[in-house]
């Protein structure tokens, strides 16, 4: 892997690693905003919904990263 790569992913996984797993305990948010989504997200405020969105925008800023960079290696 050479050190672009390495690059583009450095900063998305460090902002996965603090906010997309904050607060580490009891569980991240992320966990228990999701779960709380499937069981049905009844009573659910819009404060928990940018809550959500907040700590799930570093996961799909790294799946884009990396959905990227696969797109550009099948292009070469």
């Amino acid at each position: 892997m050479n050190s672009l790569l390495k690059s583009k992913f450095v900063t998305p996984l460090i902002f996965v690693l603090i906010l997309g797993f904050a607060p580490f305990t009891p569980e991240p948010h992320l966990f228990g905003k999701i779960s709380w989504v499937i069981g049905g997200g009844l009573g659910m405020a819009a404060l928990d919904i940018f809550d959500l969105v907040l700590h799930s925008a570093p996961w799909i800023w790294l799946f884009y990263t990396f959905a990227n960079s696969l797109m550009a290696s099948k292009k070469k």
